[in-house]
């Protein structure tokens, strides 16, 4: 089965002092009056809550497990900060893999009179919550918790394994230290992955004990269109490197090619690709008569996806067997998904497991080999120069898209290594984006309403986003995608054409009406409706992580609108042509209007998927002249009266 980290027991270590003392934080059941009168955080007024330390310390035990002993504490400033007295703590519950052991809690308030007041947790606050068969949660609950109160807690996590330290969490961290303890004959390696500053230390009487200390963290805010929170949280990432007994020294250190042969030598995976899964005869008949290969795929992959139930645990192994869950048609994605690669070798097909880390899983590090890393295998399909990769657990993404959660990462062909196919693939092609055309006609009614049909032509990615809400019911996605583009707008029913055929636009077409604003004499004519650019999402002026949008992306906006035949427009803003810098981003809008009918063309082309931090500035400016643009006004007024004669 798959190997897990393993201290040698000849190893003669000793072990931490568990809760010794520490001049850098209070002591257990001791807090700064100070704390609790506390009203706002000092590095972040916006603070629903804020953690006042977080103390780790990662060691080896006189059994030589590896545990994790950790202190937390959390002043509440908001009621949203309650949240935070919810504390889940998961670990692998599968057989005893894991424990969480010496619970402890306290919450402390003020009284009336001012003061301090301790409530010890009892053992009805602390109770475990299977997740599945693997996982499951310690749940410390703080029923005094309230806005104002300091809530603190502690446990240790036996059988942690190695792990990663988080500094940076989603609410400010006033101090955070992560030690490191082990014995001289364990060579371990804590690498930061930290922008902000961050002090690293040692013990000088035991140059093998390791401090690292991060103060005034701030906090990672939600911010839009970010690839995965992990990527950018502050952190320190620790390693097994090797382990000496005696004379000998064993290196842990992996390489990719160990890692790619053990997966073909091993029961859960590789011997799971020579399984003989018997094609049924509902298959034999769909594939009966077909020659292109990419249409042999897309039969296999929709079979599959189709006739196969995903039990909702991901992994990238088969522990119960390809045949096991071909017959029950049902299993894991690692199951289902390397049932997929069998069938699609069967017919002939170049196909070949890939092992990636899904957007929310986070980013492979390929400068660390290990398995570890990624938490799903899917089908990887050559034909000819072109390269698909499947995904029979989603049941809505086309074959020749590649699935969104994956777009723009690295993953791992697995082969036999005498092959020379196996190795790195990123997962991204140039010729697919998210585009829609926006084609709407209408004309203003002398009760002031713009009223007009507009059709929405959605492709590839924008299609695909869609048909999920589709498939909940049209009023769904008229809720999500049209109604909230503008106040007061009427839609009654939509139009869907395409629904079944994803190599063609999902097309929408709906009649719709909206009040015009006006001042006076003066009418407006809002154009940016439908797009989902309704709203700049970056106006913040700075920004902690890249701006990820998933794919390229491709606006066509067309109107054609008539206003009544005894108005006249004002003059038209202006046709433009707006690049970024590096040419990344393509705007122009043409305005023409000819007696009492306006026509407007906007196109709007973003050539990358991604823009760093670094390109935040130039990236924000862009689109608040867009924005600008985009929400400008065609206005108009009704025709002077001409003077009477005299």
């Amino acid at each position: 089965m798959k190997p897990l980290f393993l201290l040698l027991i000849v190893l003669q270590v000793s072990s931490s002092v568990i809760g010794q003392k520490d001049k850098d934080i209070p002591a257990w059941g001791k807090i700064d009056k100070a704390d609790l009168e506390m009203k706002v955080c000092d590095i972040d007024k916006d603070a629903e809550a804020v953690i006042l330390f977080d103390v780790g310390e990662l060691f080896c035990d006189q059994n030589f497990n590896i545990q994790l002993e950790r202190r937390v504490r959390i002043k509440i400033l908001k009621e949203t900060g309650l949240s935070y007295a919810d504390v889940k703590i998961p670990y692998l519950s599968y057989r005893n893999e894991e424990n969480i052991a010496k619970v402890g809690a306290i919450t402390y308030n003020l009284d009336a009179a001012g003061n301090v007041v301790t409530t010890v947790a009892d053992k009805k606050n602390f109770f475990d919550k299977a997740i599945n068969k693997r996982v499951s949660q310690q749940i410390i609950t703080f029923p005094e918790a309230k806005v104002g109160s300091v809530i603190e807690y502690k446990f240790i996590h036996t059988g942690s394994g190695l792990t990663t330290w988080y500094f940076q969490k989603g609410i400010p961290v006033k101090f955070s230290r992560y030690k490191t303890d082990f014995p001289t004959e364990v060579e371990i390696s804590s690498i930061p992955m930290c922008v902000l500053p961050y002090e690293a230390t040692s013990d000088p009487k035991r140059p093998n004990v390791r401090y690292y200390t991060m103060k005034d963290v701030p906090a990672l805010r939600d911010e839009a269109y970010i690839l995965n929170d992990d990527d950018y949280l502050q952190k320190i990432s620790t390693r097994l490197i090797a382990v000496t007994v005696g004379i000998n020294r064993r290196s842990y250190l992996r390489s990719w090619p160990g890692i790619v042969k053990q997966l073909m030598e091993d029961e859960d995976f590789g011997d799971q690709l020579k399984k003989d899964i018997p094609r049924t005869d509902s298959l034999d008949l769909l594939l009966k008569g077909l020659k292109d290969p990419f249409q042999k795929m897309k039969t296999i992959h929709n079979y599959v996806r189709n006739s196969m139930s995903w039990n909702g645990y991901n992994n990238i192994w088969a522990l119960e067997g390809v045949k096991s869950a071909w017959k029950d048609k049902k299993g894991t994605s690692g199951e289902i998904n390397l049932i997929l690669v069998n069938l699609l070798k069967n017919a002939g097909l170049n196909a070949a497991p890939i092992l990636v880390s899904t957007h929310e899983h986070g980013r492979v590090e390929t400068t660390f080999p290990s398995f570890g890393q990624f938490n799903e295998v899917l089908a990887y399909v050559k034909i000819d120069d072109r390269e698909f990769y499947l995904d029979a657990t989603e049941k809505y993404t086309p074959s020749h898209l590649i699935p969104p959660n994956v777009m723009m990462t690295e993953g791992l062909v697995i082969k036999k290594l005498e092959t020379f196919d196996w190795g790195w693939q990123g997962l991204w092609d140039e010729k697919l984006s998210k585009r829609k055309m926006i084609v709407m006609q209408g004309n203003i009614t002398d009760q002031g309403e713009l009223s007009g049909t507009a059709y929405v032509s959605s492709y590839d990615y924008d299609r695909l986003e869609r048909i999920p809400v589709l498939k909940e019911g049209k009023d769904k996605l008229l809720d999500k995608y049209f109604r909230k583009s503008s106040a007061n707008i009427k839609i009654d029913s939509i139009q869907v054409d395409n629904i079944d055929n994803d190599s063609l636009p999902l097309v929408q077409k709906f009649n719709f009406t909206q009040p015009i604003t006006g001042s006076g004499d003066y009418k407006f004519i809002n154009t940016n409706l439908f797009t989902g650019l309704e709203k700049n999402p970056f106006v913040a002026e700075n920004r902690f992580s890249d701006v990820f949008f998933g794919a390229k992306q491709q606006y066509t906006i067309i109107c054609n609108f008539l206003i009544p035949t005894d108005s006249e427009f004002e003059e038209l803003p202006k046709n433009l042509r707006m690049i970024m810098p590096d040419t990344s981003i393509e705007f122009s809008r043409v305005i023409a209007a000819e007696r009492n009918q306006v026509s407007v063309r906007i196109s709007l082309q973003f050539k990358r998927p991604v823009y760093s931090t670094e390109e935040y500035a130039d990236f924000r400016e862009f689109y608040k002249k867009l924005f600008d643009i985009l929400n400008e006004q065609i206005v108009f007024r009704k025709k002077a009266m001409p003077k009477p004669k005299p």
